[in-house]
């Protein structure tokens, strides 16, 4: 059994979001929590909510155990990009991409 919890068109780059990602991937929650909360990166406090929310829904809608769960899965997949114009010297415009990430937290109970 897992539960899972997404956060969808958040604004930060899917590349910074990985690197945070990858911290957690395969740790028990505590741990991950820990993890997260030394973390100095923007995504570190995008990812505790949705653990915290993952965390949440395998307790109160699958009756799974908070003390054995395990972040199963994590990733980042990217969402719409925002096209921004920058204007530049004689008379040209270069394109800004602010791109949006979704999130995905996937926790599971160990055997």
């Amino acid at each position: 059994m897992e539960a899972r919890a997404q956060l969808k068109y958040a604004r930060i780059s899917p590349r910074k979001v990985r690197i945070v990602c990858d911290l957690i991937r395969g740790k028990d929650t505590k741990t991950a929590r820990a993890i997260l909360m030394q973390t100095p990166k923007a995504a570190s406090e995008l990812l505790i909510k949705l653990l915290n929310s993952a965390v949440a829904n395998a307790e109160n809608n699958h009756n799974m155990d908070p003390d054995k769960l395990y972040v199963a899965e994590t990733y980042a997949d990217a969402g719409p990009i925002l096209k921004r114009f920058m204007p530049r010297a004689q008379g040209r415009a270069y394109r800004i991409n602010k791109r949006t990430s979704h999130i995905t937290v996937v926790v599971k109970e160990k055997e």
